[in-house]
């Protein structure tokens, strides 16, 4: 790319419209390449994670560092000879599922996993009142389901994925440390949300359940995708939040005994730059967004990268360049103005438009601007910005994992799967190559292949239910 200078020859040589356009680019571009992040600044951000995860997983720095690395007592992938009814139950946004998975014998793949499924939409009062209200709607919801599919006389076992952080103490057993996503129900944090959800169930006394087994949806992820692929040893999501499990040594998992064999830590790494790791790449953007959410100065990382941020990112960037004159000749609407109108899915569609500018024109024009040529370009630059800088963050992130676990192993060179979940990962039309990208730059050591996940929280915790179940059975067999 020519250097400036060069440029502004060139410019005094031009016809004046088209000097003051260049002369537009060239300003937009050094304001948007804040967000570009080099080689050498990702592998720091690696780094850095890999000292938090360590600090995390030791007892004496466990409780100040920003990466929990949280153990949650699974330690068995499924084998093929679980069967059986199962009810899941999947929260970990302003949606909830209650899922009926059918995993029966398959003489090719040793079993198969059949899944009948409801949504439904938690009210904000359920997500901000108390935890009763909360567990109370969730028992409704399952009634609902289980009068719809005729089982409400049988006792299932059911595998509940809840991708909140929790402190575990058991596979069916865990404290819930602290809300994110929006959810504010009073009660909930400190107390065993197993133990809520059963209440709820017995308050209402129409059905009776079997609750197994309680699993982050990363966990859930990355069984369910072990099913697909027997080398799957890393779940992750990157949909509203962001966040990653994997399997760790247990010689390493020092907040449980136990030296032998492996267990799936999750990391809860959407705090991570809580301790300040990250101050040195947050932006006057992130740290608007991080002021004006539900839970300043915590999940910080996870702002960088989850969909339930990078529509106000965008937002506020295209702001910056409305009040420097640069975007829609520096006047923008009421509703650009206000807080949460751009939303993540805008990001997607503008960088899935074709070239003719249609999408991107009809977006800009609902938001109540008329936006030029010109101004269409500088918006999908933007939004290319902020989802590039989102893809490369977490790129880091997952290499930092990879390059540990290959550490730990002893290996030379490490083959793994990673199983994928989340609305960025998928529907965003970019995400996923520019992020595949930097993870093998980054993991010169690795082969890494990626499994995009199907149902995968629902169906994976219902996995974990039937090996729980499975080896429950075992202890009780003579």
């Amino acid at each position: 790319m020519p250097c400036p200078a060069a440029v502004r020859k060139q410019m005094m040589r031009m016809p004046s419209a088209y000097q003051s356009v260049l002369e537009k680019f060239l300003v937009v571009d050094q304001i948007l390449s804040e967000f570009l992040l080099t080689k050498e600044e990702l592998k720091d951000v690696m780094r850095r994670m890999q000292r938090e995860m360590d600090r995390g997983l030791r007892l004496e720095t466990h409780d100040e560092a920003s990466v929990k690395m949280l153990p949650t007592y699974v330690r068995s992938t499924p084998e093929g000879s679980e069967v059986g009814d199962f009810l899941a139950l999947d929260l970990g946004g302003t949606n909830f599922r209650v899922m009926l998975v059918k995993v029966g014998e398959d003489e090719e793949r040793g079993w198969k996993v059949e899944t009948k499924h409801h949504m439904y939409s938690i009210p904000e009062d359920a997500m901000t009142g108390t935890a009763e209200m909360l567990f109370d709607y969730i028992a409704e919801c399952i009634s609902d389901f289980l009068d719809k599919h005729h089982i409400k006389h049988k006792k299932l076992p059911l595998g509940f994925t809840f991708s909140f952080p929790v402190r575990h103490e058991d596979l069916d057993k865990g404290i819930l440390l602290n809300w994110t996503k929006g959810f504010k129900a009073s009660g909930a944090e400190g107390n065993n949300v197993v133990g809520l959800l059963r209440d709820a169930i017995k308050r209402r006394g129409d059905f009776e359940m079997d609750v197994v087994a309680m699993v982050n949806d990363t966990v859930a992820t990355m069984i369910s995708c072990y099913y697909e692929d027997r080398s799957c040893e890393v779940g992750m999501i990157v949909g509203t939040g962001c966040n990653a499990c994997y399997m760790e040594e247990m010689r390493t998992v020092e907040l449980v005994e136990g030296d032998e064999g492996r267990m799936c830590v999750n990391t809860e790494w959407g705090a991570f730059g809580e301790n300040g790791e990250l101050e040195d790449f947050r932006l006057e953007y992130d740290r608007v967004v991080d002021e004006s959410s539900l839970n300043p100065g915590h999940q910080l990382y996870e702002k960088l990268i989850g969909g339930k941020y990078m529509g106000e990112l965008v937002r506020l960037v295209l702001m910056k360049l409305v009040n420097e004159g640069l975007l829609f000749n520096g006047e923008a609407s009421d509703m650009l103005r206000t807080r949460g109108s751009f939303e993540t899915r805008f990001v997607s569609q503008i960088e899935s438009d074709t070239g003719d500018r249609k999408q991107i024109y009809n977006i800009l024009s609902s938001l109540g601007v008329l936006p030029s040529e010109l101004d269409c370009d500088i918006v999908h630059l933007a939004c290319e910005s902020v989802s590039t800088r989102a893809a490369h963050m977490c790129a880091a992130g997952l290499a930092g994992v990879i390059n540990l676990m290959r550490e730990r192993r002893y290996q030379d060179e490490l083959k793994i799967t990673v199983g994928v979940d989340g609305s960025v990962y998928k529907l965003h039309p970019r995400f996923k190559e520019r992020f595949h990208k930097v993870v093998r730059e980054l993991t010169p050591n690795c082969e890494i292949s990626f499994i995009q996940s199907e149902e995968g929280s629902g169906r994976g915790a219902a996995l974990i239910s039937a090996v729980a179940c499975k080896k429950a059975a075992c202890l009780i067999t003579p």
